[in-house]
């Protein structure tokens, strides 16, 4: 802070009243302005409330996803996929042949997803809606669709329009596609009212 704007000048000999004036009036100026620029400058270091939001976890309700439906999720700026498996869906999973990782040995999962239907909830399978390959958003295509480039005996998953890879209804990815690996199950657990909670677990990941 100026010194200028929290004592007065002393009246110098010879010095106008008016310039004394004028001089005290632009000093208290520019501590003004100071203080102005300083405050949005330092702010600007805080991060905002949408970046905040972006990394903190998000819950929701899966009662409110009907069987067969996919509730689209968003959670750090990726929309994750909550999907209510119908029992047809659920036995479509077993015994699927041509998979590339059938046990989900490959890391892109948390433990308790490591099974079949790599979910907590059998029906409820939760997963990143991005394609392993170049981070494409799949579609869902129902058993029976016509789409040709898919199999006739297509029993119903997800197919990346982009490059052409398929994933079953658990997210594992079939052989000989451009994806690498099964798509992406983030940290998720269900809270004690019901209510789904991604982006952490009871392990601590996050």
């Amino acid at each position: 802070m100026s010194h200028a704007a929290a004592y007065p000048l002393p009246p110098q000999p010879g010095m106008d009243p008016e310039r004394r004036t004028w001089l005290l009036a632009t000093s208290a100026m520019g501590v003004a302005a100071t203080a102005a620029v300083a405050v949005p400058f330092v702010s600007s270091f805080a991060p905002s409330e949408r970046a905040k939001a972006q990394g903190a976890a998000v819950s929701m309700d899966p009662a409110t996803v009907a069987p067969g439906e996919l509730r689209t999720v968003e959670w750090r700026g990726q929309p994750v996929w909550v999907m209510r498996r119908t029992p047809e869906m659920l036995a479509s999973l077993e015994g699927m042949s041509d998979l590339a990782d059938p046990a989900s040995e490959k890391p892109q999962q948390p433990g308790y997803a490591t099974n079949t239907h790599r979910s907590i909830q059998p029906e409820l399978f939760v997963t990143v809606g991005i394609c392993t390959h170049l981070g494409c958003s799949p579609v869902t295509l129902p058993k029976g669709t016509a789409n040709p480039s898919v199999p006739a005996d297509w029993k119903g998953g997800f197919f990346c329009p982009c490059h052409g890879s398929t994933f079953d209804f658990a997210g594992r990815v079939f052989r000989n596609k451009p994806a690498p690996t099964n798509l992406v199950v983030p940290p998720h657990k269900y809270l004690a009212d019901g209510r789904l909670l991604i982006g952490e677990d009871d392990s601590g990941a996050a």
